[in-house]
């Protein structure tokens, strides 16, 4: 019998950007306590110069987060890009940090792409002229090569698709992010803590046991000082195409998002029904947007997005008026 002692209480961390990082008594026993203490995942100030010139002309970064896998973020990072890049005036990236798990290639209808070098840096995959994505699946031989990395190799990786990456002038760099709160997610917010990131939007499903994790990345989210844009409940019911009635395939137990969102004082950004196409357009590499534009899903997800760019065109506006 293995018995792991794990004195660390979350509830105590001190924070990744706290002086005490790595230092504290709570700290002791957890596995990130080397990381925290030493920095290793922030930039040096010539790294944060570099990535603060590589990444200027972004104007708007935002981050998909959820502590639970399966709930739908993949999902959610591409249809959100799709969404702002249907505004054809707008540049739109999609950038997969699920270094294990890369399904945005798949997902966006590149399976089989590699990433080609250019004088200015590896030059991202495109969807559509406004439309870019980088993903580890690129640079894999096959999609089911399995990446079986430790954590500085992740860093290593995620920091070269932030410097390296030529993503030239963009307005919504989207990052999709693997399930938890661990090495990607630290190094993810530590990098681009050398330019600004707008905030995250947390993806949940109705029933209790995806809750708790979520809080888990609400609670993440508030010690890396990183903001909430808001949560979505995805696979919120299931309206039946023929007779309209509707059914809770994950009964929200504890009251779903919106009683969660009530005690943590986040915001909801809406909810997402489910919907049999979502899966198979994701298969296919389409987006279910445009394919299936009178589903009551693409309303949830339209309205979602607008709210989203309401918050990014807010945040830009506030910024302007400090400067």
């Amino acid at each position: 019998l293995l018995v792991l002692c794990l004195p660390l209480s979350v509830a105590d961390c001190p924070g990744t950007n706290s002086a005490q990082a790595g230092r504290a008594a709570a700290c002791q026993g957890c596995p990130n306590q080397r990381l925290c203490a030493t920095g290793g995942a922030a930039p040096d100030p010539a790294e944060a110069a570099e990535l603060r010139e590589r990444l200027r002309s972004v104007k708007h970064t935002i981050l998909v987060l959820s502590g639970k896998g399966g709930v739908g973020k993949s999902t959610f990072s591409a249809l959100l890009a799709h969404g702002l890049a249907a505004d054809e005036a707008k540049q739109v990236a999609l950038l997969d940090i699920d270094i294990c798990g890369p399904s945005i290639p798949k997902m966006m209808g590149l399976e089989g792409e590699q990433v080609h070098q250019s004088g200015s840096g590896w030059s991202p995959v495109y969807v559509e002229e406004n439309l870019g994505v980088m993903s580890v699946g690129f640079l894999l031989s096959s999609p089911d090569d399995a990446v079986i990395w430790r954590g500085p190799k992740k860093n290593g990786l995620i920091k070269q698709f932030l410097r390296d990456v030529d993503w030239g002038e963009i307005d919504y760099l989207i990052v999709d992010t693997p399930p938890g709160t661990s090495d990607e997610h630290l190094s993810i917010v530590q990098y681009l803590s050398a330019t600004h990131i707008d905030g995250a939007v947390i993806i949940t499903t109705p029933q209790e046991v995806s809750l708790q994790d979520v809080r888990k990345e609400i609670n993440f989210c508030q010690k890396v000082k990183l903001p909430v844009i808001g949560v979505v409940e995805n696979m919120s019911g299931f309206i039946c195409p023929r007779c309209k009635n509707e059914s809770q395939i994950f009964p929200p137990t504890t009251g779903g998002a919106e009683k969660m969102c009530q005690n943590l004082n986040v915001s909801l950004l809406g909810k997402v029904p489910l919907d049999p196409q979502i899966g198979k357009s994701c298969d296919k590499g389409q987006s279910f947007l445009s394919e299936a534009p009178e589903s009551p899903a693409t309303a949830s997800y339209k309205n979602i997005i607008q709210r989203i760019q309401e918050y990014c065109d807010q945040q830009h506006f506030h910024e302007e008026k400090i400067r």
